[in-house]
């Protein structure tokens, strides 16, 4: 069976976190958003669900956390080259998200990362498979 994968992250302005992931070049599932979600499509089986932090904490046992404050995951997403890292990391940027450390070169792994507007962390990495 093949899989999917619902990323599910608090949003404080539900508006403004679609839009920062608009400028990075993905796209909106309106079969899955309203006024309390985005349904982020970051592949084919990959979704990232923003959510108004009223409807997370609906679904969630414990409390919301302060993302800017703590960190309650890292997410990593893989990327077709270096140049597509640096490229995401840009626009994110631009979009006022921050970067959190330096570009890291491993020789076999490439990596960068940033945080989005509510502080979630974001790992962005490309992989030469025949040198890992």
């Amino acid at each position: 069976m093949k899989r999917k994968l619902f990323i599910n992250l608090a949003a404080i302005d539900l508006k403004a976190s679609t839009d920062f992931f608009l400028r990075l070049g993905f796209g909106v599932h309106p079969q899955f958003s309203d006024d309390t979600a985005s349904c982020i499509v970051l592949s084919d089986d990959l979704y990232l669900m923003l959510l108004t932090n009223e409807k997370f904490v609906s679904f969630s046992p414990n409390p919301l956390i302060n993302s800017h404050q703590q960190t309650e995951v890292l997410n990593c997403l893989s990327c077709h080259s270096k140049a597509e890292v640096d490229e995401l990391v840009q626009k994110a940027v631009k979009a006022g998200g921050k970067t959190y450390n330096q570009p890291q070169d491993h020789g076999f792994m490439y990596a960068h990362g940033f945080q989005d507007l509510d502080g979630h962390v974001w790992e962005l990495v490309y992989m030469e498979m025949l040198q890992a």
